[in-house]
């Protein structure tokens, strides 16, 4: 990082940080066209800043002179490429970082992607509506409650001015809005909310989609919450079931893929989960906290343990996460053994296992 002398900065030109907008001190070396307090680079390059700094160089410079306008046109498209790629990836990246608990480090990657909408879409688009309520749950997770209701009303008053809003954004909306209440102690209101949110995004993907599956599993943290584990067993019951059904449909149709790649071409095919990274990091949350659950339970369910541990077996095996996936595979075979379960189950696991022993013989190169 270079410090900024103000002498080299145009007369009339403000130089803002990239993170909290106050007056700039230091540019990036490596890009030159992002700036930042005393304060933020170290949060924002650990947070994105080093997975995007020379894609911003294009989006942060005067476009080039171009010979004819078809030339032009076709500059200002592939820029528009680059916005909608950015927006996209930042995104993602702050999300998975909320699945994993790091609060702190989605806020930069959040805010890009808040930015990058209102440069292309306009500063009161529904588009900018995830990026509000990602800003929101970044500030739940840092305890900055006042400051999450803000990013929520923004998120609110947008969505309340639009007429094109789909159904999965009143999703996201109302999923937020049940994590503030439930962050409040407000159950009541927590569970209005989180109802929406189950009635939108099954109106979106249909009431067996993953990604309607989050707010069962919130809701069902209520009901944890409230003493009711009855209702929270059914529901992280529903939301076991739901990844179980996508990760074992995806798995059959990569070992079709498999199969029919080894026979054509001699070749090995390329396990992968058919989500994005956020989307896996959701994944692992959801399934290891219904895994608690089950094993701190009072009264042990063997069946409904071994039947989450089975789904992160998949899970880690499509991840290619061989270790990961051999530990809940031993997990799960020494629970069938010692509830004497039945021995089709302990087939099954140890078929399984088989399958990531074959992956750790001959690895992917």
């Amino acid at each position: 990082m270079n410090v900024i002398y103000p002498l080299a900065v145009p007369k009339g030109r403000r130089l803002s940080c990239e993170v909290c907008e106050a007056p700039a001190e230091r540019v990036c070396t490596a890009c030159t066209v992002t700036y930042y307090c005393v304060v933020h680079q170290k949060a924002d390059w650990r947070s994105i800043h080093e997975k995007i700094c020379q894609l911003l160089i294009p989006l942060r410079t005067s476009m080039p002179f171009y010979n004819s306008e078809e030339e032009w046109q076709h500059g200002l498209q592939q820029l528009q490429q680059r916005q909608k790629h950015l927006i996209e990836f930042c995104y993602t990246v702050a999300q998975k970082y909320l699945f994993e608990g790091k609060h702190e480090d989605a806020v930069p990657a959040a805010l890009h992607s808040l930015r990058f909408r209102m440069a292309m879409h306009g500063l009161s688009s529904v588009e900018l509506v995830p990026a509000y309520l990602l800003l929101a749950e970044a500030s739940l997770g840092l305890g900055r409650i006042v400051q999450a209701e803000e990013y929520l009303s923004q998120a609110q008053w947008t969505v309340l001015k639009s007429t094109d809003c789909s159904n999965a954004t009143y999703s996201l909306l109302h999923r937020n809005l049940g994590l503030l209440y439930i962050a409040k102690e407000n159950y009541e209101e927590a569970r209005y909310h989180l109802a929406n949110d189950i009635y939108f995004a099954s109106c979106a993907f249909g009431t067996e989609d993953i990604r309607t599956s989050g707010g069962y599993f919130h809701l069902a943290n209520i009901f944890y919450n409230l003493k009711k584990l009855d209702l929270a067993d059914t529901l992280y019951t529903k939301v076991s079931e739901i990844w179980h059904k996508y990760l074992n449909d995806h798995y059959q149709v990569l070992s079709q893929a498999r199969n029919q790649q080894i026979d054509l071409l001699g070749k090995r095919f390329v396990n992968d989960t058919g989500l994005d990274e956020a989307q896996e990091a959701e994944a692992i949350q959801i399934l290891t906290s219904i895994l608690n659950f089950r094993e701190s339970a009072s009264d042990k369910s063997p069946q409904k343990t071994v039947f989450v541990l089975k789904t992160l077996i998949m899970l880690y095996y499509q991840m290619m996460n061989s270790s990961k996936a051999q530990e809940y595979a031993m997990k799960a075979l020494t629970l069938v053994k010692d509830q004497q379960l039945d021995v089709q189950e302990q087939n099954n696991i140890q078929e399984l296992l088989s399958l990531i022993s074959a992956e750790e013989d001959h690895p992917i190169t």
